[in-house]
């Protein structure tokens, strides 16, 4: 998804020409801590050039994986965004209050920075889990605990003996006397 100038401004003359791909956009992953795992983004769309500016109108689907707020578990989160951006091909500096407006860098159109950064922008700040998936919501084990039953709990505290400190063993005793 990368044009040189020439590149364009040889297809000025053209009504529209389509724009489809796939993005690895895998690098993402570095910059946000909270986005494990994301898939290729889908791009679609098409580009124009009208006046000396490469006009870019995409659609980028995929799926990302973020934690659940609540469990941590892993949450797959499709996402679908519409992007509108706008290159100045004749030299002259971008339009600094419209923000979907840029330089070329190089002398190259690169799509890929612009994609990555819409795509943060559309990232929910939290999402939850759905029940019913297959999975539970939570991790069910882990270092020396697992989640148990109120049944098994007190089975588990019935079969404990009662561990008495040794410093009130002597005590105990008096008691253990007294309810017999």
């Amino acid at each position: 998804m990368k044009w040189g100038i020439q590149q364009l401004l040889s297809k000025k003359h053209e009504q529209a020409f389509n724009i489809e791909g796939d993005a690895d956009v895998s690098e993402m992953i570095e910059r946000d801590k909270e986005l494990r795992d994301i898939s290729a983004v889908h791009v679609q769309g098409e580009g124009t050039i009208v006046e000396d500016t490469f006009h870019v109108h995409l659609r980028l689907t995929g799926t990302m994986i973020l934690p659940c707020a609540r469990t941590l578990a892993d949450v797959h989160h499709p996402f679908d965004v519409e992007m509108f951006e706008a290159f100045r091909l004749d030299g002259m500096p971008a339009d600094e209050e419209n923000v979907n407006e840029h330089e070329p860098e190089d002398g190259f159109v690169d799509l890929l920075p612009y994609i990555k950064e819409n795509i943060f922008l559309e990232m929910p700040l939290r999402v939850f889990a759905k029940e019913g998936d297959g999975e539970p919501l939570a991790p069910q084990s882990g270092d020396d605990w697992r989640v148990i039953s109120e049944d098994e709990l007190i089975k588990e505290r019935e079969q404990e003996a009662p561990k008495v400190d040794p410093r009130m063993a002597d005590l105990s005793k008096y008691f253990d006397k007294g309810s017999s």
